[in-house]
């Protein structure tokens, strides 16, 4: 089968080395010349564990290529994967410049029957727009060509997508045409011989599957940082509160992670999404609005915690393990570190600071704030005469450190564990004067 996917961000990247995986010859497309020239030399523009290899694998097969030409593209593919970025506008809604722009070229070249897939993530009601866009072109070319357009929304992890991709909990395929649903059963046919579970619906639900999914998970997250919030304040111990409600099957234990508040490039931007369209269609989502409220009290409550126990930050010199908003990944959309940092800075902070793979990115979104921010080469150089340690992200690196030879580096001795990495070391205690998240200070003291 011949796939074409347009747009080589994380979504189309993954997707188009998956596919060729799968054993589909997949042609990849993007505007960006330079992006594609790397890619053909097996150079990737994301960090994403697994991936090279497989690209480099499939680019030896000859099943995956890379190309700026649109029409070379799609011209022989039989479905054709829309992924490209739906960023959120100042107000909270999907930009679908890109996905209706990419719609509108389709309609402008296809000649013969396409599936088009919506991969991207989009609002209700995409679909139906990104067909009459199709149907508008070729009527404005006076022909009549069989086409039809199916959602089939992404749940890839970063940093785990490769797994997620190869061994998915589910596939979700939104269309009504028995055609366009058998040609989706061959696109994913290693996937539904080995019985993953696929779900077939319209395509209005399946759009809506992917927010409600995300949104959900984000209540999840801010649900149990407030508890967090409220634990440290009556004596509780939210990892033990987490894991008594995760017996329960109704709750499972998964996402009762108590940390910094939950970033990227999905949660931020589906939640405030499905907002805007509750308004559109004057239905008010009250559960995640107050989700994304509590998000935002959480990441202030964190610099709250550290100016409290760390006292005035004037000048203080503050270190600080990891950036992105996850581990195992290079992105830092959205990610917590942003706003605590700036927080920390407007204080009068300076910062310290290491990560495995988000430096780069970082230099990029805090660039205002580059006087008060020294990038370091390794995790033990941000305790260069710090007066607190912030960990920021639980990178697996940061889970072996020499504590001794950390807090010899210091000048002072707070260690702030936003991720509770270090909550069941009992050396942690012994060298630092150590705040968990979710956890009573002084009732450990």
């Amino acid at each position: 089968m011949k796939i074409a996917v347009i747009g080589t961000g994380y979504v189309g990247l993954v997707q188009g080395v998956i596919m060729s995986e799968f054993g589909a010859e997949v042609t990849c497309i993007d505007k960006v010349k330079e992006k594609i020239e790397k890619l053909k030399s097996g150079e990737l523009p994301i960090y994403e564990p697994g991936l090279k290899e497989l690209l480099l694998k499939n680019q030896k097969a000859k099943r995956i290529n890379f190309t700026t030409d649109v029409h070379e593209g799609i011209k022989e593919a039989e479905v054709i994967f829309i992924a490209v970025g739906t960023p959120p506008l100042a107000d909270g809604r999907a930009d679908l410049s890109a996905v209706l722009n990419v719609a509108k070229e389709i309609g402008e070249l296809i000649d013969n029957y396409k599936v088009i897939v919506n991969k991207s993530t989009v609002p209700v009601g995409t679909g139906k727009k990104v067909k009459e866009l199709i149907k508008e072109e070729l009527e404005k070319r006076k022909i009549d060509i069989d086409f039809d357009v199916v959602s089939n929304p992404e749940f890839l992890r970063e940093g785990k997508a490769v797994g997620d991709c190869l061994r998915p909990d589910r596939i979700v395929i939104g269309t009504e045409s028995e055609k366009a649903k058998e040609i989706m059963k061959k696109v994913y046919d290693v996937l539904y011989i080995n019985s993953t579970p696929f779900l077939f619906t319209n395509v209005e639900t399946a759009e809506m599957i992917k927010y409600a999914s995300n949104a959900f998970l984000a209540v999840k997250i801010s649900f149990i940082n407030e508890i967090a919030l409220l634990a440290e304040k009556v004596g509780a111990n939210t990892q033990e509160i987490a894991r008594g409600m995760g017996m329960d099957g109704r709750i499972s234990p998964k996402f009762l992670h108590c940390g910094a508040g939950y970033g990227g490039s999905c949660f931020p931007k589906d939640t405030k999404a499905i907002v805007e369209i509750g308004k559109e269609y004057d239905e008010e989502m009250f559960v995640i609005s107050a989700a994304i409220a509590a998000n935002e009290k959480q990441k202030k409550k964190m610099v709250e915690k550290i100016k409290k126990e760390t006292g005035d930050l004037k000048d203080k010199v503050i270190g600080v393990l990891g950036l992105t908003f996850k581990p195992d990944t290079d992105d830092m959309r959205e990610a917590p570190s942003l706003d605590i940092l700036q927080g920390l800075i407007r204080e009068g902070a300076k910062i310290q600071a290491y990560c495995p793979e988000g430096i780069k990115e970082a230099i990029w979104y805090l660039r205002d704030f580059e006087d008060n921010i020294i990038y370091c080469a390794d995790e033990y150089s941000i305790a260069n005469g710090a007066d607190a340690i912030v960990l920021m992200t639980e990178w697996n690196q940061f889970r072996g450190m020499d504590l001794s030879r950390l807090r010899k580096r210091m000048k002072g001795d707070k260690y702030f564990d936003l991720r509770n990495i270090n909550i069941k070391n009992p050396k942690v205690r012994e060298y630092f004067d150590y705040y968990p998240t979710g956890e009573n200070h002084e009732k450990r003291v």
